[in-house]
């Protein structure tokens, strides 16, 4: 059930008071810190109390509440917006922390920090990212009611919420947003508001320098509602606060599409002299600009001066959020009590537990077959896996068919109206389409990851996770559990040319901190990767898959294909036991160490070959097992993989070689290209005895 904001707007002087309050802290907290941005949190004061005290469903109390709304500062920069009401509506921050804004061990970093931070419900700071997490925390929301309590009436369910958001110039000039808030217009999220602080001013001051079009229209044309609040319309400065409920409200009432409210504002206001310039957008303003400043506002020219009437009203947040939520528990338990299944699935779901036995839906893939493309695996284990796990959902950039992220039967996640003979599909469905927009999924699936209780994945090419980069580095950074579906993972692609064969991005994706890139070797490795990817729930996985046919290894003449789960495992073993050399190997080339092998073994060289999917998680085991597989007296080694050999090096060793691709592909098929770039079992061979030589074996 949703709480309805009240229709009329109580603004007291004790209100007007804690706006005030919250522009001297913000220039206090940026003056002691020595850096920061107080500008943007001195104009927003009055929106941002708006929203936390008068607006939004919220307990401080209990900040991960299910039944809450949610707010995104996709302006993370202007951290003090958010920390500010925090700290006034009760959510743990005090005054010391303000005081602590930026330092080593505070609750109050430079940009907001979700887990860090109680009330922060996404890390924000690069632009634009915050935009798609709102987005996509507004698809998760339809979705957890398709799930739980479809067939309530518009607003009567417990999973009926809004997600509000600030957006900066910045924001809305970053191409992110543009693909997050047109694909939002296409789904219809009636659930998503979104305040645009138009002040026209960014680090480089004034912003017509750079910015010209008209972003309303923009966002009109995308599909949104669009409100308009200015408050410079009338030649002074007015902070029309009823201006901006009423259009929070048309927003909410506005359930067919996103809303978009450009709130004009003047940054800094009402410092005297820096008003309205870039110098007080991302800078302490100086200790005489702050008391005349004060002087303006009548309040006392002392540092993170509150006073105990102004703090006493606003942490009467507690007492309406405690009311708000205890009036949605008790809708929440008549709905849990006549839920059936829908109700276990919810607790299941709030668990973070998969179904037990869910495993055993898995497929496994028989040797004896013709080749299988690890991305067709991939598709088929979404197809068996999906009936059990109803919180499993993506789909994929305009490339459902190559990445195969469609699982046969299931529906489209889709307006009516949007739906297509191809593509059927309703509100609450399952498969995503994010048209070609690959930074947007990325910054979406992380909103959706962020709001819960499902887990999603987003499919491309490897190649142009180059466009996600930076949504998947803030996924590992925020520990999320978003799967990449990325196919086409070499110049196994073949003619499509080097503009999509990617040659550095294992390694440039391996270098992210906290993210496990997975190549398997083969069909039932695959299916490993999937299931351990779906047993994290700490951390993005991608998933590196074949466009062309690999073989499916036959587990009786090799290592059992459990070893993947490790990581790195011993495939096939040296003759005796004792290998005088080791392959490791990813993916599509394990085919090619292991026919090495044959031929070093007939030339009486034992030779090991080890399957590396993971480097990540072979790194996670014990230095035992490490030593095991990839034992130090065995110097001669070498990697194949069909790309670049950057990290390999620290495997291999000095007596080390590295069949690899350093340079750029070509447009040929794709059994041409591995043999004119020397990627074939020969050059393994070779390889392994130039290694040997350097090892003086």
């Amino acid at each position: 059930m949703n709480a309805h904001t009240p229709q009329s707007l109580e603004w007291s002087d004790l209100d007007l008071r804690a706006v005030d309050t919250v522009r001297a802290l913000a220039m206090d907290a940026v003056e002691k810190s020595g850096n920061g941005h107080p500008g943007t949190a001195m104009s927003l004061a009055p929106a941002a109390y708006l929203l936390f005290q008068k607006v939004m469903r919220h307990d401080p109390a209990t900040p991960d509440w299910v039944g809450r709304d949610r707010f995104v500062l996709s302006i993370g920069h202007s951290s003090l917006t958010l920390y500010i009401q925090l700290y006034l509506a009760g959510y743990g921050l005090e005054l010391d922390d303000l005081k602590a804004l930026r330092q080593w061990d505070s609750l109050t970093p430079g940009h907001p920090e979700v887990g860090h931070t109680a009330g922060v419900e996404t890390t924000t700071g690069p632009l634009g990212q915050g935009v798609g997490n709102a987005v996509g925390m507004a698809m998760a929301a339809r979705r957890e009611r398709g799930l739980f309590n479809p067939d309530a009436g518009p607003g009567a369910s417990p999973f009926d919420h809004h997600v509000y958001a600030f957006c900066s110039d910045g924001d809305v000039q970053e191409g992110v947003s543009h693909e997050a808030s047109a694909l939002a217009g296409t789904q219809n999220l009636g659930n998503l508001i979104m305040i645009w602080d138009d002040n026209q001013i960014s680090i480089e001051d004034d912003t017509r320098i750079a910015h010209s079009e008209d972003v309303v229209a923009r966002y009109a044309a995308y599909g949104w509602h669009v409100e308009e609040v200015d408050w410079t319309a009338t030649g002074e400065y007015v902070e029309d606060i009823q201006a901006l409920h009423q259009a929070i409200l048309r927003g909410k009432a506005e359930t067919e599409r996103p809303t978009f409210i450009r709130l004009r504002t003047v940054i800094g206001w009402p410092a005297p002299n820096k008003q309205n310039t870039g110098g007080i957008h991302g800078a302490a303003i100086g200790a005489d600009e702050i008391s005349a400043t004060k002087e303006i506002l009548g309040l006392p020219d002392a540092p993170f001066a509150v006073e105990d009437t102004v703090i006493e009203h606003t942490r009467r947040a507690l007492d309406r959020g405690r009311e708000a939520r205890t009036e949605w528990e008790t809708a929440f338990h008549a709905w849990h009590t006549s839920a059936g299944e829908k109700g276990e699935l919810f607790d299941r779901l709030q668990s973070g537990k998969l179904p037990e036995g869910w495993e055993k839906a898995l497929p496994s893939f028989d040797p004896s077959e013709k080749g299988v493309a690890t991305r067709k695996a991939s598709g088929e284990v979404l197809g068996a896996i999906a009936p059990l796990l109803p919180e499993l959902w993506g789909g994929s950039a305009d490339l459902a068919g190559s990445n195969n992220t469609t699982p046969k039967g299931e529906p489209s996640f889709l307006p009516f109206d949007r739906a297509s003979s191809m593509f059927p599909g309703n509100p609450y469905g399952r498969v995503l389409h994010f048209g070609i927009r690959e930074h947007g999924m990325g910054s979406i699936l992380n909103g959706i990851a962020l709001h819960g209780p499902t887990r999603p994945y987003g499919g491309t090419f490897l190649v142009f996770s180059d466009y996600m980069r930076p949504a998947v580095r803030l996924a590992a950074l925020m520990k999320l559990p978003v799967t990449y579906v990325w196919t086409h993972d070499s110049i196994g692609l073949g003619e499509d040319g080097p503009t999509h064969q990617p040659i550095e991005h294992l390694w440039a994706l391996r270098a992210i901190p906290g993210l496990d890139v997975v190549r398997p070797a083969d069909a039932n490795e695959t299916v490993v990767a999937w299931r351990r990817t779906l047993e994290n729930t700490d951390r993005p996985t991608a998933l590196a898959l074949t466009r062309q046919n690999v073989p499916t290894l036959d587990r009786e003449e090799y290592g059992a294909v459990e070893g993947a789960a490790q990581g790195g495992y011993v495939l096939a073993e040296a003759t005796g036991g004792s290998p005088e050399a080791i392959i490791i190997a990813t993916g599509s080339e394990v085919q090619l160490a292991l026919s090495a092998r044959t031929e070093l073994e007939e030339a009486g060289t034992p030779t090991r070959v080890v399957s590396m999917p993971c480097v990540e998680w072979f790194e996670e085991q014990s230095e035992e097992y490490r030593a095991q597989v990839l034992p130090p007296s065995v110097r001669a080694r070498v990697s194949v993989e069909a790309g670049i050999a950057m990290g390999w090096r620290s495997y291999v060793g000095d007596a080390g070689v590295s069949v690899s691709l350093e340079h750029f592909g070509a447009s040929a098929p794709y059994e041409t290209l591995y043999e004119r770039f020397g990627i074939t079992s020969e050059a393994v061979v070779t390889a392994v005895r130039d290694s040997l030589v350097k090892a003086g074996n």
